[in-house]
């Protein structure tokens, strides 16, 4: 029999009894459930009969020295899952971390310097849209330069409607002190990674942000945010929770073409046969004119294709997950090394620094500053500790 990863999973919440779920379904086949480890005495309950005979421990630590696993991820809270990235591998023990890899870079910074003492371990992160073949195609388009040169980007997800419920479910959620934001750190940090991953990281960002807009919260529910990448090319992000009909849109603009994303289903790419700005150059009034009246043959101009995937649910996530342990077992590449967890929080907290001062910030933003400010919130909410 092929060699299994034994991989623990701390916190049976919503993530860790789906990961649960599709490790004893057979969906990562090169996975089993080691321990599970939760601070719930409830879930232990829940635990043994869900899965019998599964080894269950009330502390993270017992159960990750406690020889029974190989590897662990993190399905609890945010401010959480650097702390415990770290004493993974320092254990010796493969660490795959829940988005987002932390709620400030600093604490993230931590975990990759941490991470790097270790290179014969396995850290990666559960960037799960990265292995949607959608999205890895698109990436192949814009790095293979099909478009040219990226222009403009920008990306409307207001699908992510979330009701008043939703928050009042426990204390922590959508606070500084328990969540460490609203929209940013929960709903969109995989369209923060993905953004980045396929358009780059920009220079500089300047945003508009509501908190309790439209929600009884404290955090951030709307979100508009221009990035500049330093070249010329911008970027809009715009997100929020309070919209039940809401936009999943992205499109990407490039000096030879245009890709643009409806529900993260169908991308429509547009090929220029030349680049734009020699088209432009090389077309006098009357072509100008046809083409507006659509009585030009466009084919000489530009051609399109449309690219849709199918999607069964769960298997983007479930492929990260064997693919992890895939990298354990032979060196297969990793599809979200732990490393780049720190960019979205980096974008994220740019986002909300910006918002907060009224000014343009650079993604080399000051550390302790965010740190500050976000301490000034988590103190005026009085139900967690600041950091420290």
């Amino acid at each position: 029999m092929t060699k299994k990863v034994r991989i623990g999973i701390i916190g049976l919440g919503a993530q860790g009894s789906m990961y649960a779920k599709f490790i004893t379904d057979g969906l990562v086949p090169n996975m089993e459930i080691g321990a599970i480890a939760d601070i719930d005495p409830a879930k232990a309950e829940s635990a043994a009969s869900d899965y019998p005979g599964i080894p269950f421990f009330s502390d993270y630590l017992e159960m990750i020295e406690s020889g029974s696993v190989d590897a662990v991820v993190t399905c609890v809270p945010h401010f959480l899952h650097p702390q415990i990235g770290i004493e993974a591998l320092q254990r010796d023990i493969h660490a795959l971390v829940e988005k987002p890899a932390g709620v400030y870079t600093k604490q993230v910074a931590e975990l990759n310097a941490y991470a790097l003492t270790k290179p014969e371990l396995s850290f990666g992160i559960m960037f799960n849209q990265r292995n949607n073949p959608l999205y890895i195609r698109l990436k192949e388009i814009v790095d293979g330069g099909e478009i040219g040169s990226i222009l403009r980007s920008n990306w409307i997800i207001t699908n992510w409607w979330r009701p008043q419920g939703y928050y009042d479910q426990s204390a922590w959620r959508a606070t500084w002190g328990g969540e460490g934001g609203g929209v940013l750190v929960n709903q969109a940090p995989h369209q923060l990674d993905l953004w980045q991953w396929i358009c780059g990281v920009p220079k500089s960002v300047y945003s508009k942000v509501a908190y309790g807009y439209r929600r009884n919260i404290a955090v951030e529910d709307e979100v508009t945010a221009l990035v500049d990448y330093g070249n010329g090319a911008t970027g809009v992000f715009i997100t929020a929770t309070h919209e039940m009909t809401g936009t999943d849109r992205f499109e990407i603009v490039g000096s030879q073409g245009k890709i643009v994303v409806e529900n993260s289903k169908t991308a429509t790419v547009t090929r220029l046969k030349r680049p734009e700005r020699e088209l432009s150059e090389n077309m006098d009034m009357s072509d100008v004119m046809k083409l507006f009246m659509g009585q030009l043959d466009t084919d000489d101009y530009y051609e399109q294709e449309t690219i849709e995937f199918d999607s069964v649910w769960g298997a983007q996530h479930a492929g990260v997950l064997e693919n992890f342990a895939a990298n354990i077992l032979d060196g297969t590449p990793l599809l979200a090394p732990g490393s780049d967890g720190i960019k979205g929080v980096r974008l994220a907290n740019a986002i909300h620094l910006s918002s907060w001062t009224g000014r343009e910030v650079s993604l080399d933003f000051d550390e302790d500053e965010f740190i500050a400010e976000l301490n000034s919130r988590i103190a005026d909410e009085d139900k967690f500790p600041v950091l420290v």
